[in-house]
């Protein structure tokens, strides 16, 4: 997906994979189901953040690591507004995505980094395009990951 050609890109829903047995015939059945973080109100609650991140980056766990270690779980201040960096104010959200360097693409891709179903679709986004390198103020706290964690596809 090119964001230089003007054209709109969709990201797809990420879904996660669940195994549910059928009742009738005791056949295990895998079904995808849509990981949305209204699922894991409240989310001024960092715990609640924090297992919706777990199951969003379900195949790629590094980025829930990059999540806690940019805002400790947190999307919204005390104050319920979404959260700003400490060091650099232009960073937002959960994932701490400089709006100076990726609201215009966002923005083409649809997406409100001030959301947070957004913040953490663009990070995907973006760490499929660049891996790590948007984070890698934080990577003290989040390169102790063994190599088979950093992408589980």
């Amino acid at each position: 997906m090119s964001l230089s050609s003007g054209a709109l890109a969709v990201l797809p829903a990420i879904t996660s994979p669940v195994t549910i047995t059928d009742n009738k015939e005791g056949e295990l059945k895998q079904i995808s189901i849509e990981v949305r973080s209204e699922d894991y109100g409240p989310l001024t609650d960092p715990k609640n953040v924090e297992k919706f991140l777990k199951d969003y980056f379900s195949d790629t766990p590094i980025l829930a690591k990059i999540g806690k270690c940019e805002s400790r779980n947190r999307h919204f201040n005390s104050r319920g507004e979404v959260l700003r960096g400490e060091k650099n104010t232009y960073d937002r959200g959960v994932m701490q995505i400089n709006l100076l360097y990726h609201e215009k693409d966002a923005e083409k891709l649809g997406l409100n980094l001030h959301n947070i179903d957004d913040n953490v679709a663009y990070a995907k986004y973006l760490y499929e395009k660049q891996g790590a390198k948007p984070w890698m103020s934080s990577s003290a706290c989040w390169s102790k990951f063994a190599p088979n964690e950093i992408a589980k596809k």
